[in-house]
């Protein structure tokens, strides 16, 4: 008779998904506590390290996967949400997490951002938003304020900010959340339900640049943000209720879980994935079809 050997549930700490590098982000910097809670959530979750794949494209914020002890990738500009779908498709029972900033996801990147959304890829993008391009020394944004000076806005931006929230509602995302990294345990309990969610999931966070953001900071944020499920009689299920309080601005800024729905991820959907992950379908090709696609493109 074959012995059964039971293997022993991994218990993983914080410490254990310490990346090889330190962030070299500037001190106070928010993405220190999106990283933080990012580690958490995956703690919640109970998963191990091999068994998460963490995929960014370019800026500040992209550098995270660098930090983090999980398989990861550091792709091209804007490319990462395009990289996280195929690296999905092909292995689906990794649980990628795509993180970036507001300039890499919804400016270069805004176009994948929007077709991965309506496909509902099972991805869970948190993006770090600084409204200001960071890394390039002060830019503005695709979410800065009308009117904010920045470096290449000196007389004021000029243009209207995008609306990352109401754009994932119209787009097909399932699982819409905003987080503020100065509330680190609300935080990561947000990243672990969009990892838990079987969909698209997006998790905009706050994330004050300290250094070339002087008008969206801590205090800024602090003295305006509220949680939504402090409200008990919030629905997430209540799509126009999300999109109202997705264009609360101002004095009053929602943060929390605005909206999670049920929907066929592409996964489920896409005939070519019935017999699972790419990654397990036999590579060798039937000698028929072989035939017919040399006589077909030679």
């Amino acid at each position: 008779m074959a012995t059964v050997v039971q293997r022993e549930r991994v218990t993983v700490t914080v410490k254990d998904l310490k990346g090889k590098a330190d962030p070299d982000w500037c001190p106070g910097c928010g993405d220190f506590g999106v990283l933080a809670a990012l580690k958490q959530a995956i703690v919640e979750a109970g998963l191990e390290p091999h068994k998460v794949m963490t995929i960014s494209g370019i800026g500040c914020s992209s550098n995270l996967p660098g930090y983090l002890n999980t398989y990861g990738m550091h792709t091209l500009h804007g490319r990462a949400l395009a990289v996280a779908t195929g690296a999905q498709l092909a292995n689906h029972d990794l649980k990628i997490v795509v993180t970036g900033g507001d300039g890499d996801g919804y400016g270069i990147g805004g176009n994948h951002f929007v077709h991965a959304m309506r496909r509902n890829v099972d991805l869970t993008y948190i993006v770090m938003n600084n409204q200001i391009y960071g890394l390039t020394t002060g830019q503005a944004s695709p979410t800065t304020e009308k009117g904010h000076k920045t470096k290449s806005t000196p007389r004021g931006n000029v243009e209207l900010p995008i609306n990352p929230m109401a754009l994932a509602l119209v787009s097909g995302a399932t699982y819409i959340a905003r987080g503020f990294s100065g509330e680190n345990k609300h935080l990561a309990d947000l990243i672990a339900g969009g990892i838990e969610h079987h969909g698209f999931s997006l998790v905009d966070v706050f994330s004050p640049c300290v250094t070339y953001n002087k008008i969206n900071t801590y205090p800024w944020f602090k003295q305006r943000v509220y949680k939504l499920q402090d409200d008990k009689s919030y629905d997430t299920a209540d799509f126009d209720a999300a999109m109202r309080k997705s264009f609360e601005w101002g004095s009053k800024i929602p943060i929390g879980v605005f909206y999670q729905g049920e929907q066929l991820t592409y996964e489920d959907s896409e005939p070519a994935l019935k017999k699972g992950p790419l990654v397990r379908h036999p590579l060798p090709v039937e000698k028929g079809l072989f035939n017919d696609l040399v006589e077909e493109f030679y």
